[in-house]
C-alpha cells in the first residue's frame, strides 16, 4: 500500500472514531451518526474570535499520518463531558505543525480540568471544500490565494473535518472548512 493509500485509510479510521465521540447535536441525524453539514455559514467566511476557548494537545505523527488518535480522544472527552464544557459548535480543528506533529484543538464552553487550555483569537477567513481527502493540499493553496486576493495574508490554516468517512458517503459530500487565520 503507497504512502498516500495508508494516510487516507488512517484519516477515514480517525475521522470514524472521532465522529463517535464527539458531541452531536441534539436532534438525531437521518444516519444515526454524524448531521448532515449546511456548509452555507462557512463558505466564504469571516470569524471573530475573541479568546476562543479549545482544548489543545499534540499528537505525534509519522509524516503527517496522526498516530495514537484514538487514545488522545478517549483521554480528552471524558475531561470535557464531565466538565459539562461540550460546544454546541463541535469545532475540531487540526493544525500539522511538522511532519512529525499534529495539534489537535477542540472547542469548548469553560475550562476543563486536567486538559491543556488554549486560546485562539483573532479574524479567521472560512472556505468548504468538497472531495478526497488526498486534495488537502490544493485546497491550502486554494484558500491561500483566496486570501491574497482580499489582500489578506494566511497566518495560520486550520483543518475541521465535518463528517466521518461513512457519513460522507451516505450523504454523498465528503466536506472539510479550512479555517485561515488572517
Amino acid at each position: 500500500m503507497c504512502f498516500t493509500c495508508k494516510k487516507r485509510r488512517f484519516l477515514r479510521l480517525t475521522l470514524a472514531f472521532l465522529h463517535k465521540v464527539l458531541p452531536m447535536p441534539d436532534e438525531k441525524p437521518e444516519t444515526g451518526c454524524c448531521p448532515r453539514f449546511n456548509p452555507a455559514p462557512w463558505q466564504d467566511a469571516t470569524h471573530k474570535w475573541e479568546n476562543k476557548l479549545f482544548v489543545k494537545d499534540t499528537l505525534r505523527c509519522f509524516f503527517h499520518i496522526p498516530l495514537g488518535m484514538d487514545a488522545k480522544m478517549r483521554k480528552l472527552m471524558p475531561l470535557i463531558e464531565k466538565a459539562g464544557a461540550k460546544n454546541p459548535e463541535s469545532i475540531m480543528l487540526m493544525d500539522d505543525t511538522s511532519l512529525f506533529s499534529s495539534d489537535i484543538y477542540i472547542a469548548v464552553d469553560k475550562n476543563v480540568p486536567g486538559a491543556q487550555m488554549a486560546t485562539l483569537s483573532g479574524n479567521f477567513l472560512s472556505r468548504v471544500y468538497e472531495g478526497q481527502y488526498n486534495e488537502a493540499g490544493k485546497w491550502a493553496a486554494d484558500m491561500a490565494s483566496y486570501a491574497k486576493g482580499k489582500g489578506l495574508a494566511p497566518k495560520k490554516l486550520y483543518f475541521s473535518y465535518t463528517t466521518c468517512p461513512a457519513c460522507a458517503k451516505a450523504y454523498g459530500k465528503n466536506y472539510v472548512v479550512i479555517f485561515a487565520e488572517i
